[in-house]
């Protein structure tokens, strides 16, 4: 099992020193991926749907501080050396298909074939609108047709591609990514289509648990995901077994064990053993991948958090 921890591009640790010291702790502590969320702008009011709360409700808005999300990784790149770089994840539609083809392949280049780029369809329509980005209602049809640039542009040494969002031809496109044929795309998203997208295009499949319309907070839940992604992979000819699983536990608690309306204890809440349980349990269905957010108020609580992991629950896997 590998773990993704989250450096937050906003709020009161989005501090250049502070990024630079969670990076490195989570370096050095032998996590295997740095995480950076996306988003541009935050606008003021936000009416949209947030997929990851019982209410809908979006309280990571603040004072709307973000730093740009491919800037930041690069920072991050230039202050670490082994760890790897997870974008978790980019929104497709936020940015032009052939300018984040290219930030993506020079961030590979530049970080040493560090880079993993994960993707999803966005779910803020304000923030679509205000950053002029192709119509909200189409992003699941936008997102499938710059996936399919990327890799047009990653992979062809004469590029050509025209579709309904993005278009070209007869250009130069270097430097290619390091990695080949391009760095790992993870396909972030619960929704049967993004199941679909993953089978698709993506080499790990990057669900959250507690999407209320799409919930995969049980094992029978994720088991019965992970045999669609299959059966989909096998429609679009690919191999199933070439898949890989991720899965994002952002409700983890190492002090309080949660329970949810039946009864049952929340997984990744309670105790070291509990933790260490829930994760070799996603390991037996396949997932090779966690990511965690050890977000405190300080840098110096976000450290004993990671530190707490990695000492008294990891070795527990």
């Amino acid at each position: 099992m590998d773990y993704v921890i989250g450096v937050p591009g906003g709020g009161p640790l989005a501090k250049p020193e502070t990024m630079i010291a969670l990076a490195r702790r989570i370096e050095e502590l032998g996590f295997g991926y740095v995480g950076v969320g996306d988003h541009i702008v935050i606008p003021r009011e936000v009416r949209s749907r947030y997929p990851y709360s019982e209410t809908g409700e979006f309280r990571g808005g603040g004072t709307g501080e973000a730093f740009e999300q491919l800037t930041m990784l690069s920072f991050l790149a230039g202050q670490t050396s082994t760890v790897r770089l997870l974008s978790t994840v980019t929104v497709l539609p936020h940015r032009g298909p052939i300018q984040t083809a290219k930030a993506v392949a020079s961030l590979d280049v530049l970080s040493g074939g560090r880079l993993s780029l994960g993707v999803g369809v966005g779910w803020m329509r304000e923030e679509f609108e205000v950053i002029g980005a192709p119509p909200y209602d189409e992003r699941g049809a936008v997102s499938n047709e710059y996936l399919e640039a990327f890799i047009e542009l990653w992979t062809n040494d004469n590029p050509t591609f025209k579709g309904k969002y993005c278009e070209f031809s007869n250009i130069f496109f270097e430097p290619k990514p390091v990695q080949k044929p391009y760095p790992p795309i993870w396909v972030a998203g619960e929704s049967p289509p993004a199941i679909r997208r993953a089978a698709r295009f993506g080499n790990v499949w990057f669900p959250v648990g507690n999407n209320p319309r799409f919930p995969l907070l049980t094992l029978e839940q994720l088991s019965e995901a992970r045999d669609r992604l299959h059966r989909y992979a096998e429609e679009y000819g690919r191999d199933p077994s070439k898949l890989e699983m991720a899965y994002g536990a952002n409700w983890y608690d190492e002090k309080n064990a949660q329970q949810l309306p039946d009864g049952q204890r929340r997984t990744f809440t309670g105790s070291a053993e509990q933790i260490a349980g829930d994760i070799r349990a996603l390991e037996e269905v396949g997932v090779g991948y966690i990511w965690l957010f050890f977000g405190a108020p300080t840098l110096e609580g976000s450290v004993e958090r990671m530190e707490y992991f990695a000492r008294e629950i990891r070795p527990l896997v």
